[in-house]
C-alpha cells in the first residue's frame, strides 16, 4: 500500500490527505501538536521512522523566520529517504511584483516580499532531483472564499484598477498534486486560467449572495493589516501551461466564477445537512 507522509496539515494539505484516504491510501500526518491521528513535529524518532517508511512525502510547512523548519530538522532524512515522490507546497509570491505581466516557472524568484519562501523553494529544489515544487497562488475553496468575506462584512473594493492576481480552487490544487504522481519532477504553477482584480472577485461573490457591493475606496482608507497591504504591493498573472502540458492537469474550476458557484453549493449542502 502507498504511504503518504504529510508534514503540516493546513487547509490544502488536509484536503489532499482526505482525498488520498478516500482512494485507499495510508496517510500519516505530522503536526506541531499531535492528536490521536497524527505525529508531533518534535517527536524526532517517530517522524524519522515515518520518513523511512513513506512511499510519498509532502511538506506544506512554510518558513519560520529565514529558515524552513522541515529542512532544518529533517532535511537529511528526506534527502536519503527511499520515497519515490517528494513534494513541496511553495507560493507564487516567490516571483515578486511583475507589474501585471505573466510569470511562469522560468521567471526569476526571490525579488519580492517572500524572500524566505523563495529561499525555501530553492532549498527544496536542491534537496534531491525528484522533488516536485508546487507554486500556489491565492487559495480558496469551501469555507474559505470571497463568499465568507462578503457575508461577514469583511470584503473591500479598492481603487486599484490595474492590480491583478491569480488564484486556484483547493480541489484543483489537490488534483494537480495527484496528477504529478505520474509526471516528471520539477516546478509547477497550479493556478486557474483567469487572473483578475480583487474587485471583480468580490463583486461576483456579492452577485451570488444577492448583496450590495462594498463601496470603492482608496487603499489608504481601507485600514488593512500589514500582510494585506503587502498583497496589494505585488501585481502579476501566473501561467499554468507547464502543469497542463507535463501533468495533463486542467482545472475543474478554470475561473473564479465556476469556483465560487461550487463553494456556494457546498455551503448550501452543508447547511441542509445540519
Amino acid at each position: 500500500m502507498s504511504l503518504m507522509l504529510v508534514l503540516g496539515l493546513g487547509y490544502t494539505a488536509s484536503r489532499f490527505a482526505a482525498r488520498l484516504r478516500a482512494e485507499g491510501w495510508r496517510v500519516v500526518g505530522v503536526r506541531r501538536t499531535a492528536d490521536a491521528q497524527t505525529i508531533a513535529f518534535d517527536d524526532e524518532t517517530a517522524v524519522r521512522a515515518a520518513i523511512t517508511q513513506a512511499t510519498h512525502i509532502l511538506s506544506s510547512v512554510p518558513p519560520e523566520g529565514d529558515a524552513d523548519p522541515v529542512l532544518v530538522r529533517y532535511g537529511d532524512a528526506i534527502a536519503a529517504a527511499p520515497a519515490r515522490w517528494v513534494g513541496y507546497l511553495s507560493s507564487t509570491g516567490v516571483y515578486g511584483d511583475a507589474a501585471g505581466a505573466w510569470v511562469d516557472e522560468a521567471s526569476p524568484i526571490g525579488m519580492g516580499r517572500r524572500s524566505a519562501r523563495a529561499g525555501a523553494d530553492a532549498a527544496w529544489g536542491a534537496l534531491r532531483p525528484d522533488v516536485r515544487r508546487f507554486r500556489l497562488p491565492g487559495i480558496y475553496g469551501p469555507g474559505r472564499s470571497a463568499l465568507e468575506r462578503v457575508s461577514g462584512g469583511k470584503a473591500h473594493r479598492l481603487d486599484l484598477p490595474d492590480q491583478v492576481f491569480s488564484r486556484a480552487h483547493v480541489d484543483d490544487i489537490v488534483a494537480g498534486l495527484c496528477a504529478s504522481f505520474d509526471g516528471p519532477p520539477g516546478v509547477y504553477n497550479l493556478a486557474d486560467d483567469l487572473p483578475c482584480t480583487q474587485n471583480r472577485l468580490i463583486e461576483a461573490a456579492c452577485d451570488l449572495l444577492g448583496l450590495p457591493y462594498p463601496p470603492l475606496m482608496p487603499l489608504e482608507r481601507a485600514d488593512l493589516s500589514p500582510m494585506a497591504l503587502s498583497f496589494y504591493a505585488e501585481n502579476r498573472r501566473v501561467a499554468n501551461g507547464r502543469a497542463k502540458r507535463l501533468l495533463h492537469w486542467s482545472p475543474r474550476y478554470p475561473t473564479y466564477r465556476q469556483g465560487l458557484v461550487a463553494c456556494l453549493a457546498d455551503a448550501i449542502f452543508q447547511s441542509d445537512a445540519r
